[in-house]
């Protein structure tokens, strides 16, 4: 049987899921690893621990459907950082995309006046959310790493470019521009790693990987590795990215929301990047057939992972699944809020130094009100995001995936909010079906010509004023959290 495999490596599991030539899900492996906290604000990850899961995935897919595979693609985590040397050993844990590590060094660049001219070059903040702080972190905290990288013995990778020196056994060091567009080193005008910015954090360009089209002959597997065989590696991209190309998100006006660890809400701009409000970031989408979009993002940085901490931390629910139930069981929130700034806001606010709060607590509330109130928090950063875009843009569009898009009282509460009509997929599977169909392309298939998912829509059901009041009593808590 000929299919396509795509990994899929993501914040808290690699998933390997195959397609078959029509796009139809053969079969999904998933192995979960740990995140590493060493410090308030500290995320890590033990590449070993992302290595073995993906290799465990994978021979688990070959021995169910046998090594007829016909090329490979890569949607992964976008910012974390990984520094290796050429035998492809990593000097350090992967700092993860939610680690704020940094937060004082991006405070120094601000002071400095580096902000427009980074926002200029890259679209981005600065923010220890990108990579560029963090390399410069690792090279002036793990020993050697300045030497090793001034030397040419050092390379940066985020995940993509990881995985597939590790397949390929050190022959392929490359990344696509998604991948590179979260740096906060890659110009994404001229399409090319900037110098300035480069030497301004003491980042040798050696270190860097070479930076090509998300649809693209990458380089082959070697035939030592896992697979066995040389297999070609015909399509990469940053998971929020592969997901937009997922919902076939390719007309100016476009949107997309993630609802994963963290949520990430995507417009696809196409050519006209100069409309993008200065509160949000200008990335680049997936590129294929010589077609660059440019994409207006807004990240929130704790949506599923909120109701994790919830369940964890807490103890309110004992599964992700009890929320919506719990939700449903109190009419309203009962005036409570959660802002969870647990690692610093993100769009539009960019504060690393802000902390989460619950607010509006009183003798009458119980834990379903507190969950409640967990779940609606998910969905004011995500439109505080929309309405950024919405205010200089039509949004023609606006999908929904990621896993916790199953929830029915989060996606009414979306839609109630921001007062939209969203577009829910029968199938969520978006982020891998987007690497999917760079394959295909690749191998020829008219995507076009594939089948679509029905959407189930969602309309808002909120009345005006009670939709003003529940936004006003939002913003009061994320000023206090501004201010803890």
């Amino acid at each position: 049987m000929k299919y396509f495999l795509v990994i899929d490596e993501g914040t808290t599991s690699v998933r390997v899921i195959s397609y078959s030539l029509e796009g139809k899900i053969l079969a999904i492996k998933q192995k979960e690893y740990e995140q590493i906290y060493t410090k308030p604000g500290y995320v890590e990850q033990d590449i070993n621990d992302i290595i073995k899961s993906l290799d465990r995935c994978v021979l688990e897919t070959i021995k169910e459907l046998g090594d007829d595979i016909i090329s490979i693609g890569i949607a992964n985590q976008r910012e974390t950082t990984v520094l290796f040397t050429k035998d492809a050993k990593p000097i350090y844990n992967a700092i993860s995309w939610q680690c704020r590590r940094t937060s004082s060094l991006c405070e120094t660049l601000k002071q400095q006046g580096l902000e427009a001219k980074i926002k200029a070059k890259t679209g981005l903040k600065i923010d220890p959310y990108f990579s560029a702080t963090k390399i410069y972190w690792l090279l002036h905290n793990v020993p050697h790493a300045l030497d090793l990288a001034n030397n040419g013995k050092l390379l940066f990778g985020t995940i993509d470019t990881y995985l597939m020196y590790y397949l390929s056994n050190g022959k392929i060091f490359k990344t696509d521009v998604t991948n590179a567009s979260r740096t906060m080193l890659y110009n994404i005008y001229s399409k090319e790693w900037d110098k300035e910015l480069c030497k301004l954090l003491d980042i040798p360009l050696s270190m860097l990987a070479n930076v090509y089209p998300s649809k693209h002959l990458f380089g082959y597997t070697s035939c030592d590795s896992i697979f066995k065989k040389e297999i070609p590696i015909m399509g990469v991209a940053g998971d929020q990215q592969a997901a937009l190309f997922g919902h076939l998100g390719i007309n100016k006006g476009d949107t997309k929301i993630t609802y994963g660890t963290g949520c990430f809400i995507l417009t696809n701009m196409c050519e006209d990047y100069q409309n993008i409000d200065d509160s949000l970031i200008t990335t680049l989408g997936v590129e294929y057939d010589n077609k660059t979009n440019y994409l207006a993002e807004g990240s929130v940085f704790y949506g599923g992972s909120l109701i994790k901490w919830i369940r964890d931390n807490l103890g309110l629910i004992k599964t992700a699944k009890e929320s919506e139930a719990c939700a449903l069981a109190v009419k309203d929130n009962l005036g409570i809020y959660i802002v969870p700034a647990f690692t610093g806001l993100g769009a539009p606010y960019w504060s690393p130094e802000a902390r989460g709060i619950i607010c509006g607590l009183t003798a009458g509330a119980n834990k379903n009100h507190i969950v409640r109130a967990a779940l609606e928090a998910i969905c004011y950063q995500v439109n505080d995001v929309l309405s950024l875009i919405a205010k200089n843009n039509k949004l023609n569009n606006v999908y929904v995936d990621g896993g916790a898009a199953v929830n029915d009282f989060l996606m009414q509460f979306q839609a109630d909010i921001s007062n939209m009509q969203i577009k829910r997929p029968n199938n969520i599977e978006r982020t891998s079906l987007g690497i999917y169909y760079l394959l295909a392309l690749a191998y020829g298939i008219n995507i076009c010509d594939l089948v679509k998912d029905d959407y189930n829509l969602i309309y808002p059901l909120m009345n005006k004023k009670e939709r003003e009041n529940l936004l006003d009593g939002y913003k009061k808590a994320v000023l206090k959290a501004l201010n803890n």
